[in-house]
């Protein structure tokens, strides 16, 4: 039989048709597929550049009153910079000669911050402009840094007093690069202040806030020159408040830190703490730290008392400081449960000191202080401040829980002598130029140096002393230009009449001989 040559031909023409029509279906199907899962296939695609930001802040806090308010620091940190400055303090050691008693003498201070995790903040970090081999002809010249904040418009600025202390010379840069010479106008170590002036006016300023008011998770910045960086500013919250973390190593410190978690370095110290409004919170002053650098929580003096102490300062030349006469330790529960107290929290009064306020009002030992007036009393460093922001002749409300029941007395604080007198530092503008403390030699020590009387040098920061001599606190001037001086106001008097250089005489209590120191009034 012989087949049919189209009827081939057509069968196979059908074969390529049916395949062809089933592969442009599969394609077909899978490219609407394709496009259906990529819908931007094939498109022409624009790029835009976004010269502003058109989206809000989505971010929010609370204020005082529970409404919200944007969590914005762009316009806190644009408002507070301009009042924060950065502080210089150079000092000037002028060797002393082989002959010299304190040749060869360690460092003071070294020991002193030896193994200390606050060092390298609270001790500020010097470094040798003159390195090289020790000459006895040339002076070694050391330089800190640190911050400091304007307070008032007319110049006065409050920092820390561990960044002036030692200093013969501070310079105060602006945020706008101006540079001013300071003078040191008062100092408080025991809470690590001091208050020093540059001669300008029309400065910007930060107010103060009531510190009291500040709570644990607040928002805060921290605005200073951390590592010479200047103008810094970090944002952080209050991690706690009434902190005593013995920093201080004065006789009478007062510690009742505010802590927070905003980053704070070596520069910082000085330098402000501010709420979400630019009011003053506190004075930024030591980190915890087990490297010197920011580990995690810093610590600021608190605004109110940053306010008294400088308040002091200008009105009296000298911090007033009302003392209650007490020995009091925190209560928590190991001392509840020792003492059989009725409460947790508090300043449980261990012991009354001589001519104490609190004895005299009738407090006991074994009270334990709950509140002053309306502020309640949670720890013995609360108490503290509360009490160290009052001056003799201050009339307060104690409560106490004595033995579970609640007693009120009215207490009059004393000053460290039992007293309710006020210390006047007289002849400020003299003395702020010598840039010390003085005080008139007792009696007692006279006759037992032999000499008529004097004037003792208590304390030492920048000024003309330190800057021109190698004068160490503790000397007695006993003669200005061979004049003979006993008493402050002889001094200064002698001073006031005197225009460019004059020589001091005197003795040190512990050391041999006479010495003289020549020093410019200008």
């Amino acid at each position: 039989m012989i087949s049919n040559p189209f009827h081939r031909i057509k069968s196979i023409n059908r074969t390529f048709v049916l395949s062809g029509m089933i592969a442009l279906s599969v394609t077909t199907a899978t490219l609407l597929l394709f496009t259906w899962l990529h819908p931007g296939l094939g498109k022409t695609i624009k790029i835009e550049h976004i010269t502003g930001s058109s989206a809000s802040p989505a971010v929010f806090t609370l204020d005082e009153k529970g409404e919200p308010l944007v969590l914005d620091f762009t316009k806190v940190a644009a408002q507070v910079m301009d009042a924060v400055v950065h502080i210089k303090s150079t000092q000037t050691a002028i060797p002393p000669s082989p002959r010299n008693p304190y040749e060869g003498a360690p460092n003071p201070y070294e020991e002193f911050f030896k193994n200390d995790p606050f060092r390298d903040f609270f001790n500020p970090r010097f470094f040798y402009q003159q390195p090289g081999p020790r000459n006895h002809n040339q002076p070694q010249v050391r330089v800190g840094q640190g911050s400091g904040v304007i307070i008032s418009e007319d110049g006065y600025i409050v920092t820390n007093n561990h960044v002036v202390a030692d200093a013969d010379d501070l310079e105060v840069t602006l945020h706008d690069n101006r540079t001013y010479k300071a003078t040191v106008v008062g100092t408080d170590p025991t809470t690590d202040l001091a208050l020093i002036q540059i001669k300008e006016k029309n400065l910007p300023t930060l107010a103060f806030v009531n510190s009291d008011a500040v709570k644990v998770g607040e928002w805060v910045l921290a605005v200073g020159n951390p590592f010479n960086l200047t103008s810094t500013v970090t944002a952080g919250i209050v991690s706690a408040k009434g902190r005593n973390i013995n920093i201080l190593k004065e006789q009478f410190a007062v510690e009742s830190f505010i802590q927070t978690d905003a980053a704070i370095n070596p520069g910082n110290s000085g330098g402000a703490l501010v709420n979400l409004q630019g009011g003053l919170v506190g004075i930024n002053t030591a980190i915890a730290s087990p490297t010197g650098a920011y580990s995690g929580y810093g610590f600021a003096v608190p605004a109110n008392m940053v306010s008294k102490v400088v308040e002091d300062l200008i009105k009296y030349g000298v911090v007033q400081r009302g003392v209650l006469g007490v020995m009091i330790r925190t209560v928590d529960g190991n001392l509840g449960k020792e003492k059989n107290l009725e409460v947790t929290k508090g300043a449980y009064v261990d012991s009354l000191m001589a001519n104490s306020a609190a004895g005299e009002a009738g407090i006991k030992p074994g009270d334990v202080i709950v509140a002053i007036g309306s502020t309640e009393i949670e720890s013995s460093p609360q108490l503290q401040e509360v009490i160290a922001r009052h001056r003799p002749g201050d009339k307060l409300t104690l409560k106490v829980n004595r033995y579970g029941k609640i007693k009120e007395y009215s207490v009059t604080l004393n000053n460290r002598k039992g007293n309710t007198d006020l210390v006047s530092r007289e002849h400020k503008e003299v003395l702020s130029r010598l840039g010390a403390e003085l005080e008139t030699l007792d009696a007692k020590t006279a006759a037992k140096l032999d000499i008529r009387g004097g004037v003792k040098v208590k304390e030492l920061y920048a000024g003309a002393l330190r800057k021109n001599s190698n004068m160490r606190e503790g000397f007695i001037i006993t003669k200005v230009d061979g004049q003979p001086v006993a008493t402050v106001d002889e001094l200064v008097k002698v001073l006031e009449q005197k225009e460019g250089g004059v020589l001091l005489e005197g003795v040190y209590e512990d050391l041999p001989g006479e010495y003289y120191y020549a020093l410019g009034m200008q």
